[in-house]
């Protein structure tokens, strides 16, 4: 590989982790593809905001056609992009399911094979997956039967392309964590969901943040499911 600027593309990128994931690729100077459904133009040249759904595969194929006409490369995709909703099973209805396979699994499948594409053919990538410790510990004051259904088949595709991609010097990795303080958390209900973590507290964005930049130096890591979660899958509490 030659020493040419890496190019990141993140997934709902607008706020949240998303947006820090933006600035923290920016730091380390990546370029970035930004792209959620809400993105705004940056005044950063080196930032490509591409809106759209990331459900539609005509979606995920235009933010990789317009990445690589502007950059040239892609090197890592940060699947952040997501949905999540807390009710009980008998209550979800067929929109929610749409819209929870939506984003959570077409998303992942359209970006990640068109990018995952660009990988193979320069020998080298990265994928990181945002998913839920919900997955391997569920709480039973929230049920939330569609994230684990979808961030649960995330976290089985990530091991199965580590290992199918694992001698192509393409690697992928999962984030999950537990309950953090992003703006799908509004302030007045962190004292009830910090004591559903055994640290008793909430995560920071920057906790997430900080293990996406980890997987993205570990070059000797593929396939984890790295848990950010205060504690939550270790077990009960």
């Amino acid at each position: 590989m030659s020493n040419e600027q890496k190019v990141a593309i993140v997934t709902g990128a607008s706020q949240g982790i998303g947006a820090a994931l933006v600035q923290a690729y920016r730091d380390r100077n990546f370029r970035v593809i930004a792209t959620s459904r809400s993105i705004k133009p940056s005044a950063d040249p080196d930032v490509l905001a591409v809106a759209g759904d990331i459900g539609k595969p005509e979606t995920a194929e235009r933010i990789v056609r317009e990445g690589l006409e502007r950059f040239g490369r892609i090197d890592t995709l940060v699947n952040n992009a997501g949905v999540f909703l807390a009710k009980p099973f008998a209550e979800f209805t067929q929109a929610d399911y749409d819209n929870n396979m939506s984003v959570n699994v077409a998303g992942f499948f359209n970006i990640t094979q068109r990018a995952s594409t660009e990988m193979l053919k320069q020998g080298s990538g990265h994928i990181v997956t945002i998913t839920t410790s919900l997955v391997n510990q569920p709480i039973s004051g929230v049920p939330a039967v569609l994230a684990s259904l979808t961030k649960g088949g995330l976290n089985a595709a990530t091991k199965a392309l580590a290992i199918e991609f694992a001698k192509s010097g393409v690697r992928v990795n999962a984030v999950s964590p537990g309950i953090m303080k992003t703006p799908m958390n509004p302030p007045e209900t962190h004292a009830a969901l910090s004591t559903l973590h055994p640290v008793g507290r909430m995560g920071e964005i920057s906790d997430v943040v900080d293990a996406v930049l980890y997987l993205e130096g570990a070059n000797f890591v593929t396939g984890e499911i790295l848990h950010v979660d205060g504690g939550q899958n270790a077990g009960r509490w």
